[in-house]
């Protein structure tokens, strides 16, 4: 995602950090959204984008408010991470944001069960916006919590399935895997091995292959994290158990769990030009929208081919839907300013301009229903498969908890045991592992 860009261990990582928030500001109150946005006044944004494309894209969504709000000036503080905003929402005063951005959605829960950000509810209603119908259905579950809205997207993340034409043909395959059996037997097709290795591989299916993480994977399932209660879902809802055996049988039928990893070993880094998929070495990749502009920057000597990623087996018709995560926006609710603040959010979130150009700036996909449709848009043919991906109501998301992402470090770490032969049985598996989810959660309320 541009600048949002993080492995997935490092954004899961930041819950921890949250953890503090969420204590810290447990029974805040938002006594803030009493000043006059009409008058003149200065308010605090911090974001966590420091490439200069995206400096320049945010800076450039940060004037425009400016100028459509003359009175609200803006000051913008850059390369912020969450356990900066936690510091500075614990410590609060003058120095704290009134806007704060942040790439970890998995956080959302934690955001506004500890009323660490303000509830957006009555600002929408007061503007008369209705966000099950503003924003795409899977980015309008994500940011908000036990009918809590703390945030709003800005911007969001696709994945799908990226794929090596030249390779395709010189297998003899036409079009790429629409379900999950279709990516198996094309993975075999594709490669080729070379004495203890491979000289090429059609998938690297193992969880430590970049962007292959279980939640990923989930995304061409229907899963249910939870019950209605809020008790874990993994281990009674079929989706978990099956998304898993899959993964566990392609890693087997490629070479085997120690041979992909000696294979994997000799990966470049996942943002560098040495990337396995630029440099051929494997012919399928799944991965977000921002893997495009990065490949081609690379020049690889082969066509590259965008799709959606495959669906499970049983679920063929689902086809085109897909995993979404993204950046998100609150008010602190700390600041004395959330009218003024609110101005902001409103702007950078809702104005079909405002997001298209962001969107444009940063080639991330656009997080309104409006904006996916705008004739503004400028992007490369093939990135329209991630914007149909956004826009497809059956597209899907991990659930905000209570306790941030710990639930999908407990279900990966369960993956990780699977794959590698260490837990045979998966149905005992997930039942231990929603054990582990559910005290966890019961101990962070």
């Amino acid at each position: 995602m541009s600048g949002n860009r993080r492995k997935t261990a490092a954004a899961l990582a930041a819950t921890a950090a949250i953890s503090l928030l969420a204590s810290a500001c447990t029974g805040q109150s938002s006594s803030g959204a009493h000043d006059d946005a009409s008058k003149e006044t200065t308010i605090t944004f911090w974001h966590g984008w420091s490439a200069p494309n995206e400096v320049k894209g945010i800076q450039a969504t940060v004037d425009a408010f400016e100028k459509a709000h003359p009175n609200i000036h803006v000051k913008v503080v850059g390369n912020m991470t969450d356990d900066k905003i936690n510091q500075a929402l614990r410590a609060g005063g003058s120095k704290a944001p009134d806007v704060v951005s942040s790439f970890t959605t998995n956080n959302v829960g934690k955001f506004c069960s500890s009323k660490a950000f303000v509830d957006l509810n009555s600002f929408l209603k007061k503007d008369g916006i209705e966000a099950d119908k503003t924003f795409p259905k899977a980015m309008n579950e994500y940011t908000q919590f036990n009918g809590v809205r703390c945030t709003l997207p800005l911007l969001g993340d696709a994945y799908g399935l990226y794929y090596n034409k030249d390779a395709f043909k010189a297998a003899g395959i036409d079009s790429p895997p629409k379900t999950w059996s279709e990516l198996a037997a094309d993975a075999k097709k594709l490669t080729k091995t070379k004495g203890d290795s491979y000289e090429q591989l059609g998938f690297m299916p193992n969880y430590h292959g970049y962007e292959s993480t279980t939640e990923h994977y989930l995304g061409g399932w229907s899963p249910t994290y939870f019950d209605g209660n809020g008790k874990s879902n993994i281990a009674k809802d079929p989706a978990f158990a099956s998304m898993l055996t899959t993964q566990k049988k392609l890693v087997d039928d490629l070479g085997g769990y120690a041979k992909l990893e000696k294979f994997r070993t000799t990966f470049g880094d996942e943002w560098g030009a040495k990337h396995p998929f630029h440099t051929g070495q494997v012919a399928m990749q799944l991965d977000g929208e921002w893997r495009l502009g990065m490949a081609e920057d690379t020049k690889p000597k082969f066509e590259i081919g965008v799709a959606p990623m495959p669906v499970a087996d049983d679920e063929a018709d689902t086809y085109g839907r897909g995993y979404l995560t993204g950046t998100i926006a609150g008010i602190a609710a700390t600041s004395a300013k959330q009218n003024a603040a609110w101005e902001l959010v409103k702007f950078m979130t809702t104005d079909t301009d405002a997001v298209v150009d962001f969107a444009n700036a940063i080639h991330n996909v656009p997080s309104t229903l409006a904006a996916l449709k705008s004739p503004k848009l400028k992007y490369d043919p093939r990135f329209k498969t991630f914007l149909d991906i956004a826009a497809n109501p059956q597209s899907t998301t991990t659930p905000p908890s209570v306790n941030g992402g710990a639930y999908l470090v407990s279900l990966q770490n369960l993956g990780f045991d699977i794959e590698k032969g260490k837990q045979k049985d998966i149905k005992a598996g997930l039942e231990k592992t929603a054990e582990e989810i559910d005290a966890a959660i019961a101990q962070a309320k």
